[in-house]
């Protein structure tokens, strides 16, 4: 499954809008030769410039900082590809367009296949994988859609400061943090998604802290804000502060916008982007990651995943996220909408170890019917905790409030209270917040893998984290 697509179920119309309309979508043909590219994993970091003694030179003072206040060791996963062995790649003809240093991979691109036999005989070469086929056609660079500037005058629930928000925030207790001044507040969430129409021109939005954004799509998008409106709604969820109208799980956190899915075609060249905006967001220090992707089946089905490769290590993308815990990172992910589907299981990545996976609850806490469902193929409990997402109340990138389906918007609500706990409890490691996540949600005492550990009750976590986590 590509992007966790949500099921669009009331869409409001507001009078004042800005920004051209929308076009609708037309496909071209794909320009060039037939390209391909391939995922090259390397033999090892001999001989790299780079130095553990020295983290500087590759991660943030914030990224640093994180990594010591949790007691963590930088490992040889932390150096950066051998830059060398970069410049072996390339004199074989192919262009390296990706890197994953956790991985020790690189992405190259080529029209010419012959080349691939010079790129096998580089010393530094360990194998490489065919993880992306031009297609036929593509969609046509998408425009900005029309945005409205203010909201509905029945948009606001006067006397109620939440909004329509109220129920989705209220079931994980966020009010309670909310009114200690925990509503994250000095912490940093990494978005990672398809695009982020309009987030920087909404009213609501253009507000929010966004320190930046970066694209890992080859080839890049000129604008990661006209791209799809689903990180839009995403980021919504947690980020936005519109008293009596709508308010986010943490609305003063600060967020970088990361793009990693490509919508015209669905390849596993997408988990290595998501790779590269998952080592990117530790570079630049953010504590948190929010991710609502998640793949089982690609285009060509030879590369489909079976049922028993999700152990958290067999994907790539799932190996990925089940590092970021050792780097101080809590990833809350989405499960996947499958559960009325043939495949019904969490997709890659939410079977990794040590992350936050999340499920979607009814309004009256009961387990929504399209919600993926575990365990992973090692037995391990997924999901790991539940959230509102039948129906969850999202801005659209039109600038729109809607009543939208879907754990891509269960996950980001558990991301923004990830915040406001980690707020409180700021000593606690990335692997205590886990722990202490699950340990609180209704569920615990009898956890299963249709409702994994249950809601969570992020006030008992505040409580029970100063009590049992204070240094």
């Amino acid at each position: 499954m590509k992007l966790l697509l949500s099921i669009l179920l009331l869409l409001v119309i507001a009078p004042a809008v800005s920004a051209r309309p929308a076009e609708p979508v037309r496909k071209v043909k794909y320009p060039g030769d037939k390209t391909y590219i391939f995922r090259v994993a390397l033999t090892d970091k001999h001989g790299t410039p780079f130095s553990l003694d020295r983290p500087a030179r590759f991660l943030s003072a914030k990224a640093i900082e994180r990594r010591n206040r949790q007691h963590l060791q930088l490992d040889s996963t932390d150096l950066p590809v051998n830059p060398a062995y970069l410049s072996d790649i390339r004199s074989t003809g192919v262009d390296v367009v990706g890197v994953s240093k956790w991985n020790n991979t690189a992405l190259v691109r080529t029209t010419d296949l012959s080349l691939l036999d010079s790129v096998l005989s580089l010393s530094c070469v360990k194998d490489l994988r065919e993880v992306w086929v031009s297609p036929d056609s593509i969609s046509v660079s998408p425009q900005r859609a029309r945005y409205h500037t203010e909201f509905n005058q029945w948009d606001s629930i006067r006397q109620t400061p939440y909004g329509v928000t109220f129920q989705q925030v209220s079931m994980l207790s966020g009010q309670r943090l909310h009114r200690h001044g925990l509503t994250g507040r000095g912490m940093t969430i990494a978005v990672l998604d398809g695009g982020f129409m309009n987030a920087d021109c909404i009213p609501c939005m253009k507000v929010i802290d966004v320190i930046g954004s970066h694209d890992f799509v080859v080839p890049q998008s000129t604008d990661v804000f006209k791209e799809m409106e689903h990180g839009t709604k995403v980021l919504s969820v947690i980020g936005v502060n519109q008293p009596e109208v709508f308010v986010g799980t943490a609305p003063d956190a600060s967020f970088w916008l990361l793009r990693c899915e490509d919508s015209s075609s669905e390849y596993p060249v997408e988990e290595d982007y998501w790779a590269a905006a998952a080592e990117f967001a530790d570079s630049v220090g953010v504590d948190i990651i929010s991710s609502s992707l998640g793949f089982h089946s690609f285009d060509d089905p030879k590369y489909n995943y079976k049922l028993s490769q999700l152990d958290g290590h067999t994907a790539l993308i799932s190996r990925t996220a089940s590092m970021l815990a050792g780097k101080g990172i809590v990833l809350v992910s989405s499960a996947g909408n499958d559960g009325m589907a043939s495949w019904k299981k969490i997709n890659v990545p939410a079977d990794a170890d040590e992350i936050i996976t999340v499920g979607a609850v009814t309004p009256d806490l009961r387990n929504a019917a399209f919600s993926s469902i575990g365990p992973t193929a090692d037995g391990r409990i997924k999901p790991d905790v539940m959230a509102l997402g039948s129906p969850a109340a999202v801005i659209t990138g039109r600038g729109t409030i809607i009543r939208d389906v879907g754990t891509s918007f269960s996950a980001p609500l558990v991301a923004g209270m990830v915040a406001c706990l980690w707020q409180a409890l700021p000593y606690a490691t990335a692997r205590d917040i886990i722990a202490l996540v699950r340990r609180c949600s209704s569920n615990y005492a009898t956890p299963d893998n249709i409702y994994g550990y249950g809601v969570p009750d992020f006030w008992k976590a505040v409580i029970d984290g100063n009590g049992e986590l204070k240094k």
